[in-house]
């Protein structure tokens, strides 16, 4: 079992940027493919980034755009999401879960990750 701690979020005016950090704990980070998603109030949860258990190959909800980038350290059994060019649609507190690696399990589906942090909020204002 794993234990996530997500940090790093806050306040940030458009345009600006953050770096949320999650933090496992429990089994060695690198046994798990990790990804951040995000939910705004009244919104159902949205995928926003994967990254695999080895850090080789990442996936974006909207990759075209190129305004987020996950990374993750297994030295540090922590994972990044870098925020640039803020919008104030990216309001929402935004999760770090893991998932089991196994086959046939999309690293953009909620419902396939097996462990979830408490989540941090984000607000960018306009």
């Amino acid at each position: 079992q794993v234990q996530l701690v997500e940090s790093g979020g806050g306040l940030v005016q458009a345009g600006g940027s953050l770096r949320l950090s999650c933090a496992t704990s429990g089994r060695a980070a690198s046994t798990y493919h990790m990804g951040w998603f995000r939910q705004a109030p009244g919104k159902e949860r949205q995928f926003v980034a994967a990254v695999t258990r080895d850090g080789k190959s990442t996936n974006y909800a909207d990759p075209r755009e190129g305004r987020f980038t996950i990374s993750r350290d297994n030295a540090k059994n922590t994972v990044y999401l870098q925020m640039n060019s803020l919008k104030p649609e990216d309001t929402a507190v935004y999760y770090c879960a893991a998932q089991i690696p196994q086959f046939g399990a999309s690293r953009s589906r909620d419902t396939d990750y097996n462990y979830w942090g408490q989540g941090t909020q984000v607000t960018v204002s306009s």
